[in-house]
């Protein structure tokens, strides 16, 4: 047992003191509303049976709870040499820690608006005709903008890429479009020259036509003043083989990556497809007017036609090692300062003010969101293990033709678009049933309940109607509304304009929810008000930053869509949809009395100030290839590497979070293990898939020179993957299990918890197998291969074709298996039991 038994002691005008309890001695603790506590203390240490003993609070006698034994015991037995002075609860931080947080914001907002402004002036031109020698218009800009559009209405970026970003089952549309343009070129120049095909020629005349084909196909022939594209006769043929390529393209699913047999087959429509991915294959390949590299900076390599890596892509790489070198000494140095800045408060248990089953009306009515939150999960790893055997066996689904119903530009929409709904629903009801915490129980805002199912009303139908609308547009059946309700076409943003707005609507309608219920005003503790302001301002930043996914249309230039868009995948997810992530932690754990105030403050300001610094300007990390110049490739490379400095630092808190799940409670002779211990394992879980999938992964495709060879390969899902499901979804179960927790009953608890555990070991181990058995060696074949044979080879149905290719494909199915039997189904059980034994808790009053 433990030789003393120490307090922490509240004076008024005086320095926090710790002082050992004697037998019998009363300590009045200002903090827990005054309440009188009186302990005895057995001579050789141990702790008599204290339910015996009553707390009196404002005049109210009761008996101590066992949570409460958790609260005033369970943290505070140990020696008090282990034990570090804290600051008093109430002193105030510094005033340049929000300083700080807003002069980042500010340099970061105005370097990365410089730099959105910059890709607007930057972006390839759209030349208004395109011409061959003779000056015969070929085709037009109305009938590139229009070929873009036939791109996003039949989901092709779900099912390939332009420029890197899209899908990875179907090719880079503008890569195999270069290669051939390449290819077709070289053929003409060796007829007119030899007299026979490049493939009849000896090596030397082939290296010499080679050579031509690069000098021909980077000189921009662009007229600025008559708005014209000239193209040689060369290009001319090659212009027109691409319309015959691409007609047969899409009349073979098993050769397209799963798509409808015929999907495009109006010959309009195909003239303008191939219209489009011409534009993006010379834009890839003509030299920038005074520049010695293409508009996307050379990318895809193909060398072929002269594209290899530009100069500037080694040198930003390098320089961004000594930075990131840098930021790590000095965080750390910070961090030596204050001594600890980690989430637990290491040694200074502090009484929780949520304990559970312990739920009001208005809390109970948001775990119906859970359940869908659930069953979305289940979907989408349904969708998500079919949309993988289509890169495993493209030629049928078990001997069935799954493209005919579910084809996998569709599947992989709704697996992306599922993925989105169910993490944030997720983080909506949570933050909402946190922010109820902050009130005292019997402050419960009249009508919350009534506007909780409303706001579940709404987001129940967004959803099954947008998806609903996807595969309708997919299908061609909506005309020309396709944009507006069906499927936007753009990855990860595919949702319908109509339902988009719809969503923006419903988030401000969340948080006008949140900040009604949890305004500071009305917070119980007022030592919790300064978290709670960050809380709000945090959820306040995810309707408002969402916006700018309205910013576009289908016919905007394909550089400022990709712009924006990424304001929305990077900015939105991994910039304020992680600081709300950050908020939502540090108050679970100051509610659970796990965390000081200032302490949580602490990490709530470094972690901003990490964030924004690496983040807002690390959003052009994805506008390397996408018609950015180069100050855009210099400024993200050395900011964004910034981005892994916070995520080594996890490792500080994990053991401290390996602790806290070990907590045990024993004043009363029962041993008791710590209420939320599964939210804290879903916690580490975020924290180790944060260091690998964010930092690690995430570094290494990061770099300028890495990223060229890698974009569009399967190290950019197995990087998604990781940081997507491993911190964002396990976050988003973290918060359901807490949930869960919160409002099941000590005697409903035991049947809920042996299927949350079940799910914690199925998820982690099921997306490990996936990485580790198929997608890591998968992309680094792939990685190799771009590097021997070119990007197109790489995305190209060749490869996918290969012996080695098939066996890692299936190598991923024990994965998903894992995955979904253990790890999202097991999720279903233990929402539906949480609901329905909540119903039953409140039908019989209990």
């Amino acid at each position: 047992m433990f030789s003393r038994l120490i307090f922490r002691v509240e004076f008024i005008n005086r320095i926090d003191r710790y002082l050992p309890l004697k037998s019998g001695e009363e300590v009045q603790f200002s903090r827990v509303a005054s309440r009188q506590i009186s302990l005895l203390r057995h001579p050789k240490g141990d702790i008599r049976h204290v339910e015996s003993e009553p707390i009196t609070t404002a005049g109210v006698t009761a008996r101590p709870s066992r949570w409460q034994h958790f609260a005033l015991f369970g943290r505070t037995m140990m020696n008090d040499a282990a034990l570090p002075l804290v600051e008093p609860e109430v002193s105030a931080l510094s005033p340049w820690w929000i300083r700080s947080i807003l002069i980042v914001m500010a340099f970061g907002f105005v370097m990365l608006v410089a730099m959105t402004v910059m890709g607007y002036r930057n972006a390839p031109p759209i030349p208004g005709k395109i011409v061959d020698a003779q000056g015969q218009t070929l085709f037009t800009g109305a009938d590139i903008s229009a070929g873009q559009g036939v791109f996003l209405k039949y989901g092709l970026m779900d099912n390939g890429s332009i420029w890197g970003h899209g899908a990875y089952i179907g090719p880079d549309y503008s890569a195999e479009a270069l290669h051939h343009m390449g290819l077709d070129t070289a053929d003409v120049l060796a007829r007119q020259q030899y007299g026979k095909p490049v493939d009849d020629l000896d090596p030397q005349q082939q290296a010499g036509i080679y050579g031509q084909v690069g000098v021909l196909l980077k000189t921009n022939r662009y007229n600025v003043g008559t708005d014209t594209l000239q193209l040689t006769p060369a290009e001319t043929l090659a212009w027109n083989q691409q319309i015959v390529h691409w007609t047969d393209y899409f009349q073979h699913p098993a050769t397209d990556g799963g798509l409808k047999p015929d999907l495009i087959s109006d010959p309009t429509e195909l003239r303008e497809f191939s219209a489009f991915v011409t534009w993006a294959a010379w834009a890839s390949v003509a030299d920038r007017p005074g520049y010695s590299y293409s508009y996307t900076n050379n990318f895809p390599y193909e060398p072929l036609v002269g594209n290899t890596p530009i100069a500037g892509a080694y040198l930003w790489s390098a320089l961004s090692l000594l930075v990131l070198l840098a930021g790590i000494a000095t965080v750390l140095l910070v961090f030596g300062k204050f001594d600890y800045l980690g989430w637990i408060s290491r040694g200074h248990g502090l009484p929780p003010s949520i304990l559970p089953g312990q739920a009001s009306a208005g809390q109970r009515a948001l775990l119906k969101f859970f359940v869908v939150v659930a069953l979305l999960f289940l979907f989408q790893t349904l969708v998500g293990g079919a949309l993988g055997h289509y890169r495993a066996e493209p030629k049928g689904f078990y001997g069935f033709q799954l493209e005919d119903i579910f084809p996998s530009n569709l599947m992989r929409t709704w697996h992306l678009q599922s993925a989105i709904f169910w993490i944030a629903t997720s983080y909506v009801a949570a933050a909402l049933f946190l922010g109820r915490t902050l009130r005292q129980r019997d402050d419960e805002p009249r009508g919350l309940a009534m506007w909780t199912h409303l706001l579940f009303g709404a987001f129940v139908a967004v959803i099954a109607l947008s998806m609903l609308g996807e595969w309708a547009g997919m299908s061609n059946l909506l005309g020309k509304w396709w944009y507006w309700f069906g499927d936007q076409g753009w990855e990860y943003l595919e949702i319908g304009r109509f339902w988009q707005y719809l969503l923006v609507l419903g988030l401000l309608v969340w948080f006008a929810l949140l900040y009604w219920v949890a305004r500071p005003s009305k917070v119980a503790n007022i030592n919790a008000r300064p978290i709670a302001r960050m809380f709000l301002w945090a959820a306040l930043a995810i309707p408002v930053f969402y916006i700018p996914a309205l910013f576009y249309g289908a016919s905007t230039n394909l550089t400022v869509v990709e712009t924006w868009r990424f304001w929305i995948i990077h900015l939105w997810v991994e910039g304020f949809f992680e600081f709300f992530a950050t908020t939502v932690v540090a108050l679970i754990l100051y509610q659970l009395g796990l965390a000081h105030r200032n302490i949580a403050l602490r990490v709530i300001y470094l972690d901003a100030i990490l964030y924004f610094l690496g983040g807002l300007i690390g959003t052009g990390h994805h506008w390397y290839f996408e018609g950015h110049n180069t100050f855009n490739m210099a400024m993200s490379a050395m900011f964004s590497v910034l981005e892994v400095v916070p995520l080594t630092l996890l490792t500080l808190d994990a053991w401290d979070f390996v602790r806290t799940t070990r907590n045990k409670v024993d004043v009363d002779g029962i041993e008791r293990l710590v209420p939320h211990k599964w939210t804290f394992y879903f916690l580490m879980a975020v924290g180790f898939w944060n260091f690998v999938g964010a930092g690690m992964f995430g570094f290494l495709i990061n770099l300028p020179i890495v990223s060229y060879y890698e974009t569009g390969t399967l190290l950019t899902p197995n990087h998604a993957h990781a940081a997507m499901m491993g911190v964002f979804g396990m976050l988003a179960i973290a918060l359901m299990v807490f949930v869960l927790r919160q409002t099941a009953t000590e005697e409903n608890w035991p049947g809920i918890e042996k299927y949350v555990r079940c799910s914690f070991w199925g998820t982690n181990i099921g997306l490990a197998m996936m990485i580790v058995f198929s997608l890591f060696p998968n992309g680094v074949l792939q990685l190799l291969d771009v590097i021997e044979h070119g990007y197109w080879h790489a995305r190209s149905f060749a490869y996918l074709d290969m012996e080695r290719t098939r066996i890692l494909e299936w190598m991923r199915m024990p994965g998903d298996a894992v995955f979904i039997i253990f790890g999202a189904t097991p999720l279903v059980i233990a929402t539906f039991k949480g609901w329905l034994g909540m119903r039953a808790e409140v039908r019989t009053g209990r």
